[in-house]
């Protein structure tokens, strides 16, 4: 079943050349390392996917190396971590090997984010439903503006409650940003698959978590075709 929903997910998409999908948000604990470990772990299932990690925290790479030390293996994925000037080397080597690259940047805008931003296809931009991240977004939007990369807004860890969630709606319309029409709530199940090296569409396949995920994976392919 895990492997059906998925390729329903990408059957409209045309692979016929790589994609580069950049998670960067200039504001810290926005969730860009879980998002990015869950849509690298649910392509790889049915597609050849790398991850880098440009990130001084290596989050990413933590939890590759946990997922590389499983004794149930898990989807291959190549991993990476060569930043600065090396980057756009490093993207046009792995595009000619793999299907989709998913970079984790660095929560600032520095020389190695803009570089990420400029080698994508999409840029996505993870914001939990407040006002700091939504005014942090704001920046990064405006550095894909300036290196004419699309870009979204992923509302991530949304709570179950309706009034924040009004709040933000009307942050951002006053603010005239879009956001994608799929969203992440607030669920231990991502934190749980991502201490296990794994996606919550590998850990928990037909949990409401991963129903969301897949919803967030369709709509940012439908944002690149």
């Amino acid at each position: 079943m895990r492997i059906a929903a998925l390729c329903a997910v990408l059957g409209g998409w045309n692979f016929g050349m790589s994609i580069v999908i950049t998670v960067a948000q200039q504001k810290g604990g926005a969730g860009k390392s879980t998002l990015a470990a869950n849509l690298a772990a649910a392509l790889a299932a049915v597609r050849r996917v790398a991850v880098l990690d440009i990130d001084p925290q290596h989050s990413l790479a933590r939890w590759h190396a946990i997922r590389m030390a499983r004794t149930a293996p898990a989807a291959a994925l190549t991993f990476s971590d060569l930043a600065g000037w090396r980057l756009a080397g490093e993207l046009d080597r792995l595009r000619r090997t793999h299907d989709v690259l998913l970079i984790d940047t660095p929560p600032v805008i520095d020389a190695d984010s803009r570089r990420a931003i400029r080698g994508a296809n999409l840029v996505a931009v993870p914001v939990q439903p407040s006002p700091p991240d939504i005014w942090a977004a704001e920046g990064t939007l405006k550095l894909a503006a300036e290196e004419k990369r699309p870009a979204c807004l992923i509302l991530n860890r949304v709570p179950t409650g309706r009034r924040l969630r009004e709040t933000t709606d009307g942050e951002l319309r006053a603010r005239g940003l879009a956001v994608l029409p799929a969203e992440l709530g607030n669920r231990a199940a991502f934190s749980h698959a991502f201490a296990e090296g794994l996606g919550v569409t590998e850990a928990a396949p037909r949990s409401q978590a991963a129903v969301e995920l897949r919803a967030v994976l369709s709509a940012m392919l439908a944002q690149i075709a």
